[in-house]
């Protein structure tokens, strides 16, 4: 490289970082102006960002946080416009493509996906992980991200043409970002352990400025020292983690150090670690306040001196490769530049809302003058600025203060609110699921009679081989799933056929497993993770409901991550065996399915339908049927469970029994307890929870019994309320009910150890004829006295 040739790169990298920094400045006056709402910025950080940068190539993916502006300004993966596209919430996807203004500024992501939701070729371009807001929480998908990486060069079923979208010969790196403070969580040591431990080209950038908001490293970091504490993790001996450390204000340095240090983890797949310190941050954590209020002057001063942007400026002269003057012409030209981008990011977020305003604004003046609606008509014409709230309110009120009008300017306002709620909604409420999965043809179970009986977890075991063998992108782990074949022996010797990449064991590390799992089905691979037990499924959900169930969302269909989380619990015995927390699930994990399948054959039509599909999943199995008998289905690995459709297992005509899981065995016994009384309950299995009963089959159940009972062993108020506002709410079932609906549930704490402990602590056979029968005690006492 020539001098001149250095000379236009130094400079270029020095102009990102000086127009990063105007960006953070104008960003923080938009949002104290009220423009915008919130600002969080990563100015402090962008010589390092700009150096990191250089050495991120082509299919390399990066999951970061929220200070990572100038590393995508840098690489061509955001830019300054978008950047203040997203300040304002603009829900654009050509101005904001990152979220549509669904997630606020900082929060970056590439589009993964084409417009028909097929992956485009991830490895013709960089790419960024939709971003999160809890810290730590992007660990997991990174490990996933660098797994993959591992996959596609290990695997040579994945060295086929159809897979060459996804990965060069496993050459891309997964580069996570995080601070300092935030290294404290369990995320990020659980994931450090877990690379170390599977040899992925994870590479983390820490950006260390000494602080957590107002907390200073002596109470977040044994020794203040990361550096120190990761140093374990590296050996000479046995493979563990690269190790580097450089100052966040040395350009040279940091150039030289990212470049030899990512391109080791690229070609040896050996984990890395940049502590990249004394950076600072020049306007606080966020505008929510200033940094003087904890800062001592000695440490204000120290990161004014030490300011990375005033020292490579410093650097740059004093290698001669510009003079002030020249630095100076530069930095007027990079304001500039960003006040522009400002002007024009703000503009065309204001074009489309003043349109609307224009529209409301004539509408109501059509109609019949009233004081309200004069009131209405100036408060809108003063909001300034004017956000979409304003005009949707305005419209609302105008239609309630006109409605006695009933005239062509009536009808015109109202379809134009309808026209905008519509419009809206898929602004700000869409795109939570692609539905892939509720239109994968239904195949129903076949049998003969060389069907064999068999149990429970040889019908897993047999599907699982199956789906091994059809698809080469499809592969299993979690805790004891690899040698042994998981504790319930739905993988047993499918380790030995398939090899360790395809089912594989893992540490006792619940968060990260779910992230290797995410991470890597954002790569085009179809995994299966395994949480032990549901009661454990907790350690995970931080990150199932904060990252992968917001995933499509937050991307506005950007990007997708098809994960199957296979866990297993309801009825067993002990406190933390026999979990059954589904208003928890269904609360945290909207963006995922739920399925709830009463035995291992319905759980098999399950996965069958969410393999063809592009949505994640959980599915929670009966950990008490794995031992039953079932029949074998012929056509095991073709036939699908259809999601959202109810299935009545014992049909009657007094009672409608709703249900699902391990209690539907319980119901069907009551069933026949029932009729010896001369009671015919319908005893109706919901399959899945999210979707739940799309077609409305329960309501129809309801006008023929016209009584209703959900049974559950979630706590009260749990999923039974959930089925029930489904059912009352959205099905109308309220109509035909004879007496109130009614909810039989375990008791409000976990069950005790043993049989007694599950008797006492969950609903059992004689709970619900007890309450069946106290129900048809109500509408006919002659024939069922009193007991």
């Amino acid at each position: 490289m020539t001098f001149e040739e250095f000379k236009i790169e130094v400079l270029n990298d020095y102009r990102i970082a000086v127009e990063s920094r105007q960006a953070s400045l104008l960003g923080r006056k938009e949002v104290l102006t009220g423009k915008a709402k919130f600002g969080i910025f990563g100015d402090g950080k962008e010589v390092a960002q700009v150096a990191a940068a250089k050495s991120f190539l082509n299919g390399d993916i990066r999951s970061g946080y929220y200070r990572d502006q100038t590393f995508m300004f840098a690489t061509g993966m955001s830019d300054i416009k978008k950047f203040f596209a997203q300040l304002y919430a603009n829900t654009d996807l050509k101005e904001e493509p990152a979220s549509g203004g669904r997630m606020m500024n900082g929060h970056f992501g590439t589009r993964f996906l084409k417009d028909d939701g097929s992956f485009k070729n991830l490895t013709a371009s960089k790419h960024s992980t939709s971003d999160i807001s809890p810290t730590g929480g992007q660990m997991g998908r990174a490990l996933g991200i660098a797994f993959a990486s591992k996959l596609y060069r290990q695997n040579e079923a994945l060295n086929q043409e159809n897979y060459r979208g996804f990965s060069a010969n496993g050459n891309e790196i997964s580069f996570c970002t995080i601070g300092n403070a935030s290294t404290s969580e369990g995320h990020f040591w659980e994931v450090i352990n877990a690379a170390g431990v599977l040899q992925v080209p994870l590479v983390v950038a820490i950006w260390d400025d000494e602080y957590g908001i107002s907390v200073h490293a002596k109470h977040q970091t044994t020794k203040e020292n990361l550096s120190e504490l990761l140093s374990g993790f590296v050996s000479n001996q046995k493979k563990g983690i690269q190790l580097h450390t450089c100052k966040g204000w040395d350009y040279p340095a940091l150039c030289r150090t990212f470049a030899e240090g990512m391109a080791h983890s690229r070609q040896h797949h050996e984990p890395a670690v940049f502590h990249i310190t004394e950076l600072t941050q020049p306007q606080g954590h966020s505008t929510s306040g200033s940094h003087e209020r904890y800062k001592t002057a000695e440490r204000l001063q120290w990161e004014t001196d030490h300011d990375c942007i005033t020292k490579m400026r410093a650097w740059i002269m004093e290698k001669g490769i510009a003079t002030q003057q020249e630095l100076n012409g530069l930095e007027h030209e990079a304001a500039e530049y960003v006040k522009d981008c400002k002007n024009y990011a703000w503009d065309n977020y204001q074009k489309a809302i003043l349109a609307d305003k224009s529209t409301l604004t004539n509408l109501i003046s059509a109609l019949t003058p009233n004081t309200e609606l004069t009131q209405i008509a100036q408060k809108l014409s003063a909001s300034a600025p004017t956000e979409k709230r304003d005009i949707m309110v305005a419209a609302q009120k105008a239609v309630m203060h006109s409605r006695n009008q009933q005239n062509e300017a009536y009808n015109q306002l109202k379809t134009w609110l309808e026209a905008q709620k519509a419009q809206y909604a898929n602004s700000y409420n869409s795109h939570l699921y692609s539905q892939t999965a509720l239109n994968v043809p239904e195949v129903n179970a076949k049998y003969s009679e060389s069907s064999k009986m068999v149990n429970g977890y040889e019908v897993l075991n047999q599907f699982f081989d199956d789906t091994l063998q059809k698809y080469p992108t499809f592969f299993a782990i979690g805790e004891d799933v690899g040698k042994i074949g998981d504790v319930n022996q739905g993988f047993a010797n499918l380790q030995k056929k398939y090899g360790e990449l395809r089912v594989g064991d893992t540490g006792i590390r619940e968060m990260s497993i779910v992230g290797q799992g995410i991470g890597a089905a954002m790569r085009g691979l179809r995994p299966l993770v395994e949480i032990q037990y549901l009661d454990y499924f907790l350690y995970a959900i931080q990150i199932l409901s904060d990252d992968l169930a917001s995933l499509r969302y937050r991307s506005v269909s950007g990007q997708k991550a098809p994960l199957i989380v296979r866990t297993r619990g309801h009825r067993l015995e002990g406190t933390w065996h026999s979990g059954s927390p589904m208003s928890l699930i269904m609360s945290a994990l909207q963006g995922m399915y739920v399925a709830v399948p009463r035995n291992m054959v319905q759980a098999a039509g399950i996965y069958n339908t969410l393999l063809q599909a592009d949505e994640p999943a959980i599915v929670i199995e009966c950990l008490n049927g794995y031992r039953l008998k079932e029949k074998m289905p012929d056509n095991l690995s073709q036939f699908t469970v259809q999601l959202g459709k109810p299935e009545i297992l014992h049909h009657g005509t007094d009672v409608t029994v709703v249900t699902y899981g391990s209690c539907c065995r319980i119901a069907i016994e009551a069933a026949l307890e029932l009729e010896k009384l001369g009671i015919f309950i319908e005893v109706i299995d919901v399959q899945t929870l999210i979707p739940f009963d799309l077609n409305h089959f329960i309501v129809s159940s309801v006008q023929k019994t016209n009584n209703l009972i959900v049974f559950d062993e979630d706590i009260e108020g749990g999923a039974s309320a959930y089925i029930l506002q489904q059912i009352m709410e959205v099905q109308n079932a309220y109509k035909y009910l004879d007496s109130k609906p009614r909810t039989l549930t375990a008791k409000n704490h976990r069950p005790a150890y043993g049989s007694d402990g599950d008797y006492f602590s969950k609903p059992a056979t004689e709970h619900l004829v007890s309450l069946v029968y106290e129900v048809m005690h109500e509408q006919n006492p002659q024939i069922f006295v009193k007991l």
